[in-house]
C-alpha cells in the first residue's frame, strides 16, 4: 500500500452523525480491537475492504461544498497513520474540522509516542477516543456509542498533555 493509498471499508457524504455539521466520513479498514456489538463488525479485517486512492477522496471533498468537517472512523484510524496524515493535512489546508474516533485513548497513543500516530493526532480537532463498551451503549449519547467513550479538544489535550473533555455546544 503506497502513502497516497488508504484501504477503506467505505465512505460515507453528506453525514451527520459522525461530528457536527455536514461532513464526509471516511471508515478506515482494519480494526485490532474488535469490540463486541461494534456497529462496524466488517471494518475489523485488514485484508477486506478496498485500496482507495487519497486523490479520489480529496476531490469527494472538493466537490461538496456544504462539508463543514471530515471524520475519520473505522475500522481503528490510528492502524493508517501515514496515509490518514497526508489526507488530513490536505483536509485542514483545506479549512475544514478533522475528527477521529479511534479504540485507543488519548492516553494510550500519546505515551506510545509513535511518530506517525503523533502526526495524526496533532491534525485533529476532536477525537472521540475509548473502545465502545456494549455494558455502556446509549442511544441518547450525542456522536458516541458508550459512555465511557470521550470528545475530546485535540489542541487543548496536547497543550495540557492530558484529556481535555470538549466544551463546544456543537459536540456536547
Amino acid at each position: 500500500m503506497s502513502e497516497r493509498q488508504l484501504r477503506l471499508a467505505g465512505l460515507v457524504g453528506d453525514s451527520i452523525t459522525d461530528g457536527p455539521g455536514i461532513r464526509l466520513t471516511v471508515f478506515v479498514q482494519g480494526c485490532p480491537h474488535r469490540c463486541p456489538g461494534c456497529h462496524n463488525p466488517q471494518s475489523h479485517d485488514f485484508a477486506g475492504g478496498e485500496l482507495t486512492g487519497i486523490d479520489e477522496i480529496l476531490e469527494k471533498i472538493r466537490r461538496n461544498p456544504l462539508l463543514s468537517g471530515v471524520t475519520f472512523s473505522g475500522g481503528e484510524p490510528f492502524c493508517q497513520p501515514g496515509p490518514l496524515a497526508e489526507l488530513g493535512r490536505e483536509i485542514r489546508a483545506m479549512g475544514l474540522e478533522l475528527a477521529i474516533y479511534t479504540g485507543y485513548t488519548f492516553e494510550e497513543l500519546t505515551a506510545e509516542k509513535d511518530p506517525a500516530r503523533m502526526e495524526l493526532l496533532a491534525l485533529a480537532d476532536t477525537l472521540i477516543d475509548g473502545r465502545f463498551l456494549l455494558a455502556e451503549r446509549s442511544l441518547d449519547l450525542k456522536f458516541k456509542g458508550s459512555r465511557n467513550q470521550r470528545i475530546l479538544n485535540v489542541p487543548a489535550s496536547l497543550a495540557a498533555n492530558a484529556p481535555v473533555e470538549e466544551t463546544s455546544e456543537r459536540w456536547v
